[in-house]
This record gives structure tokens, sequence and C-alpha cells, in this order.
């Protein structure tokens, strides 16, 4: 293009960068957890071979692996007390009537807000509810966004 004046009226190109951008590894060790405790909650796989499976399977990043172990690790660890926890703040449902997506993004963000010290208090529920509008049903994220709040009403005030 060319203004009147016989001038090129196009701006410069931007540079582009050769930087391409990594996808977030702890969004996709999030969705991994996931994926490994529905299918572990659903059958009587060995959690440690789905693990492994999903790794050599997916071939995530080294930081995506390291996060998803600290996942799957501190959920089976301390599953008695954040199964309890989703059951004190969600009491009209059942823990085993739950779906098996909204159960198990619930864990994984119970275990960011209770026991972990570096995942903000807005990330973890946010990406429960990601993952839950991604792979639940209809009202899946608006469940998990309450049960979460309710979680974290219940926080001590150095957690919250």
């Amino acid at each position: 293009m060319s203004d009147s004046d016989g001038k090129n009226s196009r701006r410069p190109a931007q540079k582009k960068s050769n930087r391409q951008r990594k996808p977030n590894a702890r969004r996709a060790a999030r969705t991994l957890a996931l994926q490994v405790l529905y299918e572990t909650d659903q059958t009587d796989h060995d959690l440690s071979e789905v693990l492994d499976r999903s790794i050599e399977t997916e071939s995530p990043s080294d930081e995506t692996v390291a996060y998803l172990r600290v996942l799957i690790d501190g959920i089976h660890r301390h599953k008695i007390a954040i199964d309890r926890e989703i059951e004190l703040a969600a009491p009209a449902f059942p823990i085993g009537q739950l779906s098996p997506v909204d159960r198990n993004a619930l864990r994984i963000a119970i275990f960011e807000l209770r026991y972990t010290t570096d995942v903000p208090m807005k990330v973890a529920i946010n990406e429960a509810v990601e993952l839950a509008k991604r792979f639940g049903g209809d009202s899946s994220g608006r469940f998990v966004n309450g049960v979460l709040g309710t979680v974290v009403d219940r926080l001590p005030e150095s957690n919250a």
C-alpha cells in the first residue's frame, strides 16, 4: 500500500519472538492429575502404574512431571482428610455420589489450599473450576466453585 505521495504507509512489521510460549507446567500437571485420579477412582488400577503410564504416554515436561508427582503423592497421602473437608463443605452431597470429575477437581484444589504454600488461593480455586468446566457436566464449575468457597471460609487465617 502506498499513500498519495508514493511513500509506503504500512507500519514496519513487528519483530516476532523466536521463543514459543510453553504451556503452564502446573496447569498441565493438574490436568494429568485429574485424569490419573479419575481412572484410579473408577477402576481397580494401581495408582503408581496409572501415573507411570500417563507420564510415558503424554511425555510432559520435567517440571510438569515433578508437580504431577507432588499432587498425586500429596492427595494420596491426605485423601481421608481431603474427603472429610469435601463432606463438611458439601454435606448434602456424599463423596461417593459426586461425579468423579467434581470429586477429583476438589481434591486437587483442597490439597493445594491446605497442604502447599506456593499456590495462591485464587489460583487453586480458578484452576479447579476450569478443570470442572472442561471435563465435567454443565453445572460442575459452579458446584466446585461453591464447595471451594466454603472450604476457604473454613481455612485458618494464615492459609486464606
